[in-house]
């Protein structure tokens, strides 16, 4: 059976932008294989389940195929299938995001106009 790094794999996959930060994310704690911590240089091979803390709701994917170069994200695509699960959890974390209230919008004017400066000054008596 066809085995290969981690690290390699998840580079190769678009998961981490780098070899070596892929690395460090596994060094981390970041990366768990089959629910328990790896190494870098840790074998993989088809079937295992890759959970992945990257953003806010964690990834699962099960590893479908091992490639060593890293090609077009459609391609990466194919590397894995991502588990139902995952799936729901980044479907509710876009729901609320798209649900809270825009940051910006707490700021309505922004700095006070030279004709707002003047009026403040008048008010407090300066």
């Amino acid at each position: 059976m066809e085995k290969m790094r981690l690290d390699k794999w998840l580079w190769a996959a678009r998961f981490y932008k780098t070899r070596s930060l892929a690395a460090q994310e596994i060094g981390k704690g970041r990366v768990l294989v089959n629910d328990a911590p790896a190494k870098p240089a840790r074998e993989i091979m088809t079937g295992d389940c890759i959970r992945i803390r990257k953003d806010d709701p964690e990834i699962a994917v099960h590893v479908r195929a091992l490639s060593s170069v890293r090609g077009p994200a459609p391609a990466a695509r194919l590397l894995y299938e991502e588990t139902p699960e995952s799936i729901e959890r980044r479907e509710a974390a876009a729901q609320l995001r798209r649900m809270a209230p825009e940051p910006a919008a707490s700021l309505t004017a922004g700095r006070p106009t030279k004709r707002d400066r003047r009026q403040l000054s008048q008010m407090r008596g300066r």
